[in-house]
């Protein structure tokens, strides 16, 4: 079990301001699939050099990378006491793995699990006391990681879709039925075919740009996220080219969430009332059980509102603090 050596980037590179209040570093880990994932670490100034920390791993969203909204959570949650990583998942970002630009339901739940590994064996972090955050999609993924590994004492999914739910149904489930998953089936096999025979692996595309005039409001809120300066970054696949159009083909025949309701660890479902996905959100919190289970909903807030604040401090630190520091404890 060795990591490989990945390219990183030296320069800070971030869609938001470096902190003062914090000690920032680069590292990696791997998961058990011998990948190598590149992840910033962050630090509260001051910490005594022999306590332990409670420790959180943060991720999404989904075609996103650490320089965005998930570096924010990771930086702005270390000024408030807890250690922190922000990671790119397999085959995307800074990490490793081929071919790039795949995904995966087990991969990326193991992303998380892996990140816990990581963060269990670090000398400045106390094992008993690991949450996550997962952003997005990366948010049904991070329900996905807490069903599996009980290490887990604390998962927040922000903002979060059911990424096996909208490939299988697609968005608000307009597209639930048996005909229209078949056509999708054929349609991503002769992909594969035509992929195969070129030798290389078509992209789907990011976010539309230019923005058409009859576009919907949930594509006009990603473009005003991942197209504009608020939050471009040249790694980010949304930002950019997208997904391989067969990259996350396996979603759409692998349900992510089926033992959310046995998740015995604590769990906060974030989501703005105002969002298209909030009714996954909803959905997802009433399948967990327990009375260590929050919803938190958000007046007026958009689905990317909670990934930055939307410039109208939309992500409620406070609560989010709260939370890891009762279930961290």
């Amino acid at each position: 079990m060795q990591d490989a050596k990945l390219n990183l980037a030296p320069e800070w590179g971030k869609t938001f301001p470096k902190s003062d209040k914090v000690n920032h570093e680069k590292v990696t880990f791997h998961n058990r699939y011998g990948i190598t994932l590149a992840a910033d670490l962050y630090k509260p100034k001051g910490a005594a050099a022999d306590t332990t920390l409670a420790a959180i791993a943060v991720c999404g969203p989904f075609g996103a990378v650490k320089e965005q909204c998930s570096g924010l959570y990771a930086q702005t949650l270390a000024e408030r006491g807890f250690l922190t990583i922000a990671f790119d998942p397999s085959f995307t970002g800074e990490s490793g793995g081929e071919p790039r630009y795949m995904a995966s339901p087990d991969i990326n739940t193991e992303d998380f699990l892996a990140a816990v590994d990581y963060l269990s064996c670090r000398e400045d972090v106390d094992a008993g006391r690991i949450g996550i955050v997962g952003i997005c999609g990366w948010g049904g993924l991070a329900i996905n990681a807490a069903a599996l590994d009980p290490r887990i004492k604390a998962t927040v999914a922000a903002t979060m879709y059911d990424l096996s739910r909208t490939a299988a149904k697609g968005y608000f489930d307009e597209q639930d039925s048996p005909a229209a998953r078949r056509a999708q089936r054929r349609a991503l096999a002769e992909q594969r075919t035509r992929d195969y025979a070129s030798g290389t692996y078509e992209r789907a595309g990011g976010v539309v740009d230019p923005l058409p005039e009859d576009a919907p409001f949930f594509v006009r809120d990603y473009y005003d996220y991942y197209k504009t300066p608020r939050g471009y970054h040249p790694r980010s696949l949304n930002s950019n080219d997208g997904w391989n159009v067969t990259g996350t083909q396996s979603f759409l025949n692998q349900p992510i969430l089926a033992y959310a309701n046995e998740i015995d660890t604590a769990v906060m479902v974030l989501h703005g009332d105002a969002a298209h996905s909030c009714y996954m959100g909803k959905d997802a919190f009433a399948e967990l059980k327990g009375d260590n289970k929050e919803l938190v909903l958000v007046p007026g807030a958009v689905h990317t509102d909670l990934y930055d604040g939307g410039g109208k401090d939309a992500i409620p630190w406070e609560r989010l603090e709260g939370f890891f520091s009762r279930y961290l404890a």
